[in-house]
Formats: structure tokens, C-alpha cells, sequence
């Protein structure tokens, strides 16, 4: 038997006959088209309706159909019809047998939904080289399948990663933001307020605040460069270093006396400049404002390491900006940190807020900056506390768009007027 007479097979996995039913009502005209197809190596069903030929498709799905035009009963475009509305997710092949070659009969048999036509009588060379045509199609819709089929179990593997990993971030986003304590604290007369909200599931940003001892408290507000989980866990690693523990907290030690005490925080800063550059040797460096706060005196002692400037609003509601920049931390080994001391009288409170804060941009691609940080202050006056950070938030947010392109954080101190 020549490869031309050969069936195309799938050529993976299991092999089988294609399957092609015979549909015409001349008995003769079926079994000279059932031996062609048996000796080129196909399974051959026949059927002398369409409503037979219907009835067998309950049962099995051919690969296949050839069918004569006119038939008693349903024709071969009432078939052809019927079958595609099935809705069956194997495609059929549907070659329609017919003595009409005009082409409105074509273009009316295409309507219907027929693949192929054969014009009565044809030579069984062509009708075998038609059904291979036929096959091959089937061959790429079966391919086409079975890689939709892997692309759905992919996708479904995705989403059930996916599932996995939003929870799991979504716990690290709880713990984020469980590591700045207690959304407001109080040291004798001064308020804290801290504001924390990831652009994503995660942040690279923190803020809180600690007691030194009985007179001090110390503030800090910290952006790690980069968004996401590399940039949270390295403020996880730094929230230690800021912990209300002496053990931990890098800032705090013991005195001569026994007492709890503060490093000043140009010292502080040159520390963690080291700490990033030689232990830690991590790809990335961050920015931040230490402060430390006399409870007795309001007197602010503060390091401003690359981080926005401070902005500390009077009791009469002008604002000042504090601060000259300063390099970002773990950038330049052996950096300089200036230090900035300044007072807070009663009624004045002091503003640190991220970048995510001072570069948020409108549509017209207009950061907020110094003017619109102004604004915020004059619109919020009486607003005081926490009430006054989400007020912030809400104002950058609206500012630009709706869209929050970069993790926001913030810590407000405020010294409450004298009674």
C-alpha cells in the first residue's frame, strides 16, 4: 500500500483510526466509497440519513462526515447544521458530496458550515487526497487541544500559587505592619502619630518610635530603595535595630550610671552606614531621620540621611523646612552625618514623610512637593493626631489620581499646648 493511501495518524502517543461516516442514500454509492476508505487504513460507519446519521453521532463522534447534498428527509446542509450545533468540543470534518460545483451552491454549503466539497462522481485519488486535507486539519485542532488543555492546568497551577502567595503576603503585610507598634504613642506632653501604607502587599517603609528613658524618646522614619519582598525583609532586618529592647535597639545603651541612654543620631547613622557597607552587603541602601526628642525641653536633636526634609509646623501655622539632605545610609563608606537640633515649643509639631509622600504625581506630571506639602498643612490645621496623617494620605492619593505609585509613610510629632 503507497504513503499516499495512507490515513493521517496522530503521531504521539496512542495510534487509532480515524473515523469517517458515510452519509447517502444510494447503498451502492456507500459501499464504493466504504471500500476506497477501508484499504487507505480508515474506520468507515455509514448511514442512509441524516437523521440516522444523527442518531449514530449520539453514540460515537466521527472524525469525519461525507455527505450527499440531496437526501431523503434532511439534506446535507440540514446535517451539517444540526452537528455544528451540537456544540461538541471535538470538531468534525464535514465534506459535502454533490453534483453541484455552482458557486452560489458552494458559498451556500460554506454558510451552512461544510469544510470541503466533492463534485459526483469523483476518483477515489481525489477523494482520498481531500480527506487527507480533512485529517491534517483534525491533527492541528487535536494539537490545539491538548496545548489549550496544558494551558489551562498551567494557568490552574498559577492561580493556585497565586491563592498561596497573596495569603502569605498578606500575612507579611500584617506583620509589616505590626512591626511599627502602636499606631500612636505618648511621651509626657508629645504626641506620635505613624502612617504606614505599601504600594503593594509589602513596603520598604517604616516609622516608630521608643522610649530612651524617662526624659528622651527617640523617632525614626526609614525607606528602604526598591518596592516588594526583597525591600520588606530588609526593613524587617532593620526594625531590630529600632526595637524597645536595649539588647537590640542600636540606638539605646547603658551608662556609666546604669541608666538607659541614647547614641546621638549622626552616630546612630554612621553605624548602619557600616553595618550595610560591611556586614549586612546587600544590593540596596536606604533612607532615613533619626530624632531624639526632650520631653523636659522640646529639644530635637535629628540626622537626616537622604531622606525628604522634616517639616515642622508652628503654633501659628507657618512651616518651616528642616534639614540639608545628607547622604542615604549604606551608599559611601565612611559618610558624614550632620546633625540638626531645633525646638519644639507647645502647639508646633514636627512632619516626616517618605518620598512616596513628596513625589506623588498628578496627571499632569506634577509632583506634590514643598508647595503641595504647604497646602496640606493649611488645609489640615485643625486636624491633629492621626486624624491629621490620614487626612495627608487621603490628599496625596487624590492628588494623584487614585493611584498610589510608591509606598507612603509618615510620622507625626506634635507637643500638645500648655493647659
Amino acid at each position: 500500500m503507497s504513503d499516499r493511501n495512507q490515513p493521517d495518524r496522530p503521531q504521539h502517543g496512542a495510534q487509532r483510526r480515524r473515523l469517517v461516516l458515510v452519509v447517502d442514500g444510494s447503498r451502492a454509492h456507500r459501499a464504493m466509497i466504504r471500500i476506497h476508505l477501508t484499504r487507505a487504513g480508515y474506520e468507515v460507519a455509514e448511514a442512509d440519513t441524516g437523521e440516522a446519521a444523527l442518531e449514530f453521532c449520539q453514540t460515537r463522534w466521527p472524525d469525519v462526515v461525507m455527505s450527499d447534498w440531496v437526501m431523503a428527509g434532511m439534506t446535507g446542509p440540514q446535517l451539517c447544521q444540526h452537528l455544528r450545533a451540537a456544540g461538541r468540543n471535538a470538531y468534525v470534518f464535514f465534506i459535502l458530496l454533490c453534483v453541484k460545483d455552482q458557486p452560489a451552491d458552494i458559498a451556500f454549503g460554506l454558510e451552512a458550515g461544510a469544510d470541503e466539497f466533492l463534485t459526483k462522481p469523483c476518483s477515489a485519488a481525489e477523494l482520498l487526497a481531500r480527506l487527507r486535507a480533512g485529517i491534517r486539519i483534525l491533527r492541528l485542532q487535536d494539537e490545539t487541544h491538548r496545548a489549550n488543555q496544558r494551558l489551562k492546568q498551567t494557568l490552574s497551577a498559577l492561580r493556585a500559587a497565586q491563592v498561596a502567595m497573596d495569603r502569605d503576603l498578606n500575612e507579611a503585610r500584617r506583620l509589616q505592619q505590626g512591626l511599627i507598634g502602636e499606631r500612636q504613642a505618648k511621651f509626657g506632653d508629645f504626641d506620635v502619630s505613624n502612617l504606614l501604607s505599601p504600594a503593594g502587599h509589602v513596603g520598604g517603609d517604616l516609622t516608630g518610635s521608643f522610649a530612651i528613658n524617662a526624659r528622651r524618646f527617640g523617632v525614626f522614619a526609614i525607606d528602604v530603595s526598591g518596592h516588594g519582598v526583597a525591600a520588606a525583609l530588609l526593613t524587617a532586618r532593620l526594625a531590630t535595630q529600632f526595637s524597645h529592647s536595649v539588647d537590640q535597639n542600636a540606638a539605646l545603651f547603658i551608662n556609666d550610671l546604669g541608666l538607659y541612654d541614647s547614641r546621638p543620631p549622626s552616630i546612630l547613622a554612621r553605624y548602619l552606614n557600616h553595618l550595610m557597607l560591611a556586614d549586612l552587603r546587600v544590593d540596596t541602601y536606604f533612607t532615613m531621620v533619626y530624632a531624639v526628642i526632650d520631653q523636659s525641653n522640646g529639644q530635637v536633636t535629628l540626622v537626616q540621611a537622604g531622606h525628604p526634609h522634616p517639616l515642622l509646623q508652628r503654633a501659628d501655622g507657618s512651616v518651616e523646612v528642616i534639614g540639608q539632605g545628607g547622604l542615604p545610609i549604606g551608599v559611601v563608606e565612611d559618610a558624614q552625618y550632620d546633625e540638626v537640633t531645633l525646638t519644639l515649643e507647645p502647639g508646633d509639631r514636627l512632619l516626616i514623610a517618605s518620598d512616596g509622600v513628596w513625589d506623588a504625581t498628578n496627571a499632569a506630571g506634577q509632583m506634590l512637593g514643598e508647595e503641595g506639602m504647604r497646602a496640606i498643612f493649611q488645609t489640615n490645621q485643625l486636624n491633629r493626631g492621626q486624624a491629621f496623617v490620614e487626612a495627608m494620605s487621603w490628599s496625596v492619593l487624590a492628588f494623584a489620581g487614585g493611584r498610589q505609585q510608591d509606598d507612603v509613610s509618615a510620622v507625626l510629632i506634635e507637643r500638645q499646648r500648655a493647659p
